[in-house]
């Protein structure tokens, strides 16, 4: 299969299609689930469909050392790849990497304005043009809405994509009635599409809480493997 074709055909453009053409640059989305379920998984598929479109990715990890998520994008790379019979996989392969940039950060050691100073300048002084910024491993539970509303003026100001995970911790009930994540309440604003990863028995079910300005629109027909944590058609 051709990169071409392998776009076209990605899983991910169901996801797009559900949430209105995607979440679209100057919005931050967020994939949230109880730890373990796949996060990780969704937003390195999200961030090698657009490296496969030749996009420019920063992916900011606040839970792994660098080695960690490599390994996340070789391995789901690789599968995707050979699941498909990707053609000409050394130079995609090659022409990934190039276009991506892996940053660390400890959420204890360092403030909203340091995690911006660092990004501006890979993007503006670094000439990184970035379309998408992938944030894994975020502890909502330590943020506050100046956070994320500084973080979405950004998205806007640099005209990015920014896509969050979010690990729901707690005791019952996790969501309100609207079937927001209690931990995500105080965000929800800034927050522009909003998918809950729910573990079934056989698969993890995508649930859309927010898109855009809908609240609780139709289901995705989209799943998660269990076993492959791979992005599906239902």
């Amino acid at each position: 299969m051709l990169k071409e074709e392998l776009i076209k055909k990605s899983p991910v453009r169901i996801l797009e299609n559900g949430i209105e053409g995607g979440l679209k640059a100057g919005n931050i989305g967020v994939i949230a689930s109880r730890k373990g379920i796949g996060k990780t998984s969704v937003l390195v598929q999200i961030a090698l469909d657009k490296l496969l479109q030749g996009r420019k990715v920063i992916h900011v990890s606040f839970t792994t050392h660098t080695s960690y998520v490599i390994s996340w994008y070789e391995n789901i790379f690789a599968e995707v790849a050979k699941r498909k019979g990707l053609e000409q996989y050394g130079d995609v392969h090659d022409e990934l990497v190039k276009n991506r940039v892996i940053m660390n950060f400890n959420q204890e050691g360092v403030n909203t304005e340091q995690i911006l100073r660092s990004l501006r300048a890979m993007i503006v002084d670094g000439g990184f043009r970035a379309d998408s910024v992938i944030v894994d491993g975020f502890d909502f539970t330590r943020a506050t809405p100046d956070h994320i509303s500084r973080i979405h003026a950004f998205a806007k100001e640099m005209d990015l994509e920014v896509w969050y995970s979010c690990t729901l911790i707690g005791e019952e009930p996790l969501f309100d009635r609207n079937n927001v994540p209690v931990i995500l309440r105080e965000y929800l604003a800034d927050i522009g599409v909003l998918i809950v990863l729910e573990p079934k028995t056989e698969y993890i079910h995508f649930t859309v809480v927010k898109d855009h300005e809908r609240m609780n629109p139709a289901e995705l027909h989209i799943k998660l493997d269990a076993k492959t944590l791979l992005i599906a058609e239902a």
